[in-house]
């Protein structure tokens, strides 16, 4: 007997295309989920200041909807990649895409490294701190320092092929999820018309994971509060004090950064910025709420593929640009660094400056995926000019939480300008669609799943 398959259909029948023309009613404002986000993270930092020891049992709520994202990542990646390579009629296009996305991860990231080079030697975040290296407490940065000592290029590089592909899937890394998805697209590519009932089941299952998405989406608001509460909880508002400088130096960087550098790529691929950024508003408060990018990936992707840019590419140049074009931990990494030697009067050469610009190059890549990856890189960093103390990171060591924020939104937001601008590059990019959704038009409506029905289709369930 033929297996029930099941499909999601707009609704008013299949001939209606994924994104209706006739606009949705507006909201409330109070059903609006960036508002709601922005409100939770209000009352977190009401509630983790005035009663902190209660904040900080909050942290279950921020760190459950980040496993509940986490939990359908692979399936995103895996979905699209798959369902996007196997619609291809060149699939030289796929190598293409990656090794142009791997050399713009490569100059983007760098400019990141020497943006924050430049703005350490100007604004001299760590001159007057004299810190003593011998009286602070390197217990906590040595367990870091351990960790960073068992990254290695090499390890990284192996770590891609994974031992099996449930192996891949089970683990949750990016990676080894997109190398799968790429051989499955490839061989569903060449088999043709006899994979065709595997593409649509896979284009079937990727609508339900994109529902699973929305689903867990409303969420957020409580997830941000969660995590938020627990920072402000923990580490208190007046931690912020003596170090104030550092975090303004840092966010004023990435402002830099995202509005000059990435501004400037986005008006040579014919986009604004601001417009993008007003697009992707709830992953930004998202990711603002949690500290982490992971959070706002599926729903990035989506947002992307509804503004025209072409499946393949998202599912590609997205969640690789999570590991490779890491723009906001690069910023972080020079930046910190010279703060460490600045606080602990310790004088740096141009070569020793370069030489922790070389290293950053390499570890900002080699510690993604794994915990606190940004401090894990930057101890790997210091490490190679023995006149810093390593020691020295224990003074941010308190106020990573506070300025992880900020590496998280710049991560995200330079992987979503990538896509757009590699769509660009290989022609893969709905110009007019494009101008529609940073327009705010229902032409790109990236709440289409809710128009969704699930029915029982046949013709698909004779084919399994």
């Amino acid at each position: 007997m033929p297996v029930a398959a099941i499909l999601l259909v707009p609704k008013g029948g299949p001939f209606m295309t994924h994104a209706s023309t006739t606009p949705k009613p507006r909201k409330p404002w109070y059903q609006i989920l960036y508002i709601q986000v922005l409100i939770g993270i209000a009352i977190a930092i009401v509630f983790g200041h005035f009663w902190p020891e209660t904040a900080i049992e909050m942290k279950p709520l921020g760190d459950t909807f980040i496993k509940l994202i986490k939990m359908v990542i692979a399936l995103v990646i895996f979905c699209t990649v798959v369902s996007g390579i196997a619609g291809m009629n060149d699939l030289k296009k796929v190598g293409r895409v990656g090794g142009k996305a791997l050399l713009y991860f490569e100059v983007v990231s760098t400019l990141a490294l020497a943006i924050g080079m430049v703005i350490g030697n100007v604004f001299t975040p760590g001159a007057g701190f004299n810190a003593d290296p011998a009286t602070l407490d390197a217990d906590a940065v040595n367990v870091y320092a351990g960790k960073a000592a068992e990254q290695s290029v090499t390890e990284f590089l192996m770590n891609i092929v994974p031992k099996t592909v449930v192996d891949a899937f089970a683990q949750g890394d990016i990676l080894p999820v997109v190398l799968i998805s790429v051989l499955f697209g490839y061989v569903l590519s060449h088999l043709g018309d006899r994979a065709k009932p595997i593409r649509d089941v896979i284009e079937a299952g990727s609508h339900l994971v994109f529902g699973a998405i929305n689903a867990i989406m409303r969420l957020a608001p409580i997830g941000a509060f969660g995590a938020m509460a627990f920072t402000i909880g923990k580490y208190g508002v007046s931690s912020l004090g003596p170090l104030a400088f550092l975090i303004g130096t840092f966010y004023l960087t990435s402002i830099i950064f995202v509005l000059g550098v990435l501004g400037l790529i986005a008006w040579w691929t014919g986009f604004s910025i601001i417009k993008f950024l007003a697009y992707i508003k709830e992953e930004i408060l998202i990711v603002l709420g949690t500290s982490s990018s992971d959070s706002a990936l599926p729903s990035l992707m989506e947002k992307l593929t509804n503004a025209g840019v072409a499946k393949p590419v998202v599912g590609l140049v997205v969640p690789t640009g999570y590991v490779f074009n890491t723009d906001g931990s690069s910023i972080y990494m020079t930046l910190a660094a010279l703060f460490v030697a600045q606080a602990t009067n310790t004088d740096l050469s141009l070569s020793q400056q370069m030489a922790i610009f070389g290293v950053a190059m390499l570890t900002s890549k080699g510690a993604s995926g794994v915990t606190g990856a940004s401090f894990i890189a930057l101890v790997g960093t210091l490490s190679v000019v023995p006149a810093i103390p390593v020691a020295g990171m224990a003074l941010i060591l308190g106020i990573d939480r506070f300025m992880s924020e900020a590496r998280a939104l710049v991560n995200m937001i330079g992987n979503g300008v990538a896509a757009i601008v590699m769509a660009k590059w290989e022609g893969e990019l709905d110009e007019a669609r494009l101008e529609a959704a940073l327009a705010g038009s229902p032409l790109a409506d990236t709440e289409a799943v809710d128009d969704l029905d699930v029915i029982a289709t046949p013709e698909l369930a004779s084919k399994i």
